[in-house]
């Protein structure tokens, strides 16, 4: 701390810190998701048993012939298991023929 003529003045730091990663731009959006499949994930945290059904029931009546892969098929990847579930996720949203992914539901 030094003192002036308009009372002390202070030393800080600034609060945020250098950017590690470089932002990237989101993959574009599908146009449609008639006759695509939907992979669901959910870190069983927030209500997804509840909401992920009322999500299906909509975007069903919206989008014929959509598909559903839903989120215990993927794993809880917030637990204990959770470098490993992540690890394998692109992996399994390939082999199950994933065209998007909802993830994201919380508070």
């Amino acid at each position: 701390m030094r003192s002036g003529i308009h009372g002390p003045r202070y030393e800080v730091l600034w609060p945020l810190a250098k950017k590690a990663v470089r932002a990237q731009s989101a993959a574009p959006r599908l146009p449609d998701l008639s006759g695509k499949t939907v992979g669901e994930l959910w870190d069983y945290i927030f209500r997804g048993e509840v909401v992920y059904p009322m999500i299906r029931e909509r975007l069903r009546a919206r989008f014929p012939g959509i598909k559903f892969i839903e989120y215990h098929e993927f794993g809880n990847f917030h637990g204990a298991r959770s470098r490993e579930i992540v690890a394998g996720l692109a992996d399994k949203m390939r082999t199950r023929g994933c065209d998007a992914i909802i993830s994201g539901i919380g508070a």
